[in-house]
């Protein structure tokens, strides 16, 4: 990506008749997922059941148990069915900022049409998560508490932290590659290294961040619906 490319939706690699395009966002994602899929499948194929185990199926198993206790301890409920949806945003977002280490990948998260589209995802699950545990008068109820002049004031809560999720990490993202630009630019000789082991510590904790806020605003309405039950 060049200098004067803000983000990946303006690096175009085929065009028909100046409205079809094929860019660099759309190229890097479905490659990014087909990545995943595949690698997922030559990771998990030979996974065993007994006793012994590979060392590659333990490293797999304390991953899986860190999260399953961090979805346990926001949500105080066993983390089972949030599990695939967690991890998957963690796991896209971590693997599309970790390979911008991988010379010519640019990261899609560097778009802002793929990190609203996250964003939009979570802007779901919330919702979902919240009818299929309280019901969908039970849920909405929700928004009127604890009274009906509150009604707006979520409403608008429920987008604002939409648009927080996605502004964040695309502007986090964005802002770091184009400060390594510079800096490559500037000390081509010794920084490649530093900036690529900050890249790697950088996506994996903005994944995280993510990941977390998602969980706590899925919880949010959980507990809302578990202090209810307790005042009962």
């Amino acid at each position: 990506m060049e200098m004067t490319d803000i983000t990946p939706d303006e690096v175009i690699y085929w065009q028909y008749d100046g409205i079809v395009k094929l860019n660099a966002t759309i190229v890097f994602t479905w490659g990014l997922m087909a990545f995943m899929v595949i690698g997922s499948w030559v990771i998990t194929r030979k996974l065993s059941t007994g006793i012994e185990m590979s060392r590659w199926q333990n490293i797999l198993e304390m991953i899986v148990e860190f999260a399953r206790d961090q979805i346990e301890r926001i949500t105080m409920r066993k983390p089972d069915r949030f599990l695939p949806f967690i991890a998957t945003l963690f796991l896209f977002i971590a693997m599309s900022n970790i390979l911008m280490i991988v010379p010519g990948f640019i990261p899609p998260t560097g778009s802002l049409s793929t990190t609203a589209a996250l964003a939009i995802c979570v802007f779901i699950a919330v919702p979902a998560y919240g009818i299929a545990g309280q019901g969908l008068m039970g849920y909405l109820r929700n928004y009127v508490q604890p009274s009906v002049v509150m009604l707006p004031f979520n409403i608008i809560g429920e987008l604002s932290r939409t648009l927080a999720l996605a502004v964040r990490l695309f502007g986090n993202i964005m802002s770091g590659v184009k400060i390594g630009a510079i800096l490559l630019a500037v000390i081509p000789i010794i920084f490649p290294v530093v900036m690529h082991l900050l890249g790697l510590l950088t996506g994996l904790i903005q994944a995280y961040i993510f990941a977390i806020l998602a969980m706590v605003y899925i919880a949010s309405g959980l507990r809302a619906q578990q202090h209810e039950d307790e005042e009962e």
